[in-house]
């Protein structure tokens, strides 16, 4: 029981030092140094030096600052406002009508950003004023805005795929590869809420007051033409084997900069505002993730996450109780952290327990993302919640009930790839 309460005591540093306003990478240092120091006889200063070297001189972590620079521009790009227009002929018909375009609209826009904020913001600022103007309800336009922003960090390319390929050393063109059905089959469920709530309350859902022509619906359908665009050029190139994931993202960026000077949306001002913001969110993530490889080292040296593996053998806990477990446990995190974070901060610890249960780590990467999903719409920290508030004005609390069912969609989905893990593990199979 020794490392089991020496983990409990790192754990209450670490949380400690959160609760303090600490940020994460230094609390993830500060621990990492202090499991070196009290738990074994390392030296504690080469290790720091040389690992945080080794964790930023990584080529697979080039695709991150790349991938986040171009959601940055298409963010400021006229993209979100073309995508309704091409969307919105369609859907007329659809049980719930509009509402299906946050949920589409949310599942094209994560194909190229990688980001569920980025995500939720573009989308919101177009849809949430044009559905208030025809009337549909408050609960379900943010609601389904919040549930399928989050789509963002599973449909490749992912932010936080990466952030795991890397801690985890897995294969990023993989990981990107295994989230397409999953994203697929979240799309679908959410489509499927709204067509449910729409068939209980027709009342809610107003009628449209315009139809479309066959000529008009294929028309407005060349909106989407630089959007299809951009997503064949990054995931068509790393699935057909053209191009690796970090020269996917190189594609990625020069055709969104290629398509805001088409839009006319691109500026001198606009391009340096989206350089700058991305370097912000890349450097954040890249401290984060150098203090993680730091901390896992440290949990190597002191021999806990061995320990603690064996200890979980000793328990003989079936995949499905451990699973379930570990889903309790992120879903705790994820009232207090953002997903990328709890991606980092646990690898170290868990995937010894993950390898020792013979779970496949990358059927376990997207599992990681589908609950950590459920992080941007929980309450304290829920990111999606904090965008939506800032777009609307209205309370967190209201924001949250709105989005509680898409919660238990997505907790439907981890219980559905667990059942059937091909869905995760069909597609990367075939590489």
């Amino acid at each position: 029981m020794e490392h089991v309460l020496t983990s409990a005591g790192l754990l209450a540093l670490m949380f400690a030092l959160l609760a303090m306003g600490t940020w994460v990478a230094i609390s993830l240092i500060v621990v990492g140094g202090a499991a070196i120091v009290l738990f074994s006889h390392a030296p504690v200063g080469p290790v720091f030096a040389t690992t945080i070297w080794g964790a930023s001189d990584s080529w697979s972590l080039t695709a991150l600052p790349l991938f986040i620079l171009m959601g940055e521009v298409l963010l400021r790009s006229k993209l979100s406002q073309d995508m309704f227009e091409g969307l919105a002929p369609w859907l007329g018909r659809w049980p719930g009508r509009l509402l299906h375009v946050n949920v589409l609209g949310c599942a094209i826009f994560a194909a190229v950003s990688g980001s569920s904020a980025a995500t939720c913001a573009t989308i919101g600022k177009m849809s949430i004023p044009e559905l208030r103007s025809r009337g549909y309800p408050d609960r379900l336009i943010l609601g389904t805005l919040a549930g399928s922003a989050t789509l963002g960090l599973l449909i490749p390319p992912s932010i936080i795929l990466i952030v795991y390929g890397v801690a985890t050393d897995q294969s990023i063109a993989r990981l990107f590869i295994a989230g397409i059905l999953p994203g697929l089959m979240l799309v679908a469920l959410f489509g499927g809420y709204v067509a449910l709530q729409a068939w209980r309350h027709p009342d809610a859902i107003p009628a449209e007051a315009q139809g479309y022509t066959l000529r008009q619906k294929l028309h407005a359908s060349r909106r989407l033409a630089p959007v299809v665009a951009i997503i064949l050029g990054v995931i068509g190139s790393i699935y057909a084997g053209i191009a690796s994931p970090t020269d996917a993202a190189a594609v990625g960026v020069l055709l969104s900069v290629a398509l805001a000077w088409v839009s006319g949306a691109a500026s001198w001002k606009m391009l340096s505002e989206a350089v700058m913001s991305a370097t912000v969110t890349s450097t954040m993530i890249a401290l984060i993730l150098a203090g993680a490889a730091f901390l896992t080292v440290a949990m190597g040296f002191t021999g806990i996450p061995g320990q603690l593996a064996k200890w979980i053998a000793t328990m003989h806990l079936s995949h499905f109780a451990l699973l379930a477990a570990l889903t309790v446990f992120f879903i705790v995190l994820g009232c207090f952290l953002d997903g990328i974070s709890i991606v980092v901060l646990t690898t170290s610890i868990i995937m010894p327990m993950i390898q020792a249960a013979g779970i496949d780590p990358l059927w376990f990467g997207i599992y990681l993302v589908l609950v950590v999903e459920m992080s941007q719409i929980t309450p304290p920290v829920g990111f999606n919640l904090f965008v939506i508030q800032g777009l609307t004005g209205m309370d967190i609390l209201s924001i949250a009930r709105a989005a509680l069912p898409f919660f238990f969609l997505l907790l439907g989905a981890v219980a559905l790839i667990t059942v059937v893990p091909a869905i995760a593990t069909f597609l990367p199979g075939l590489m």
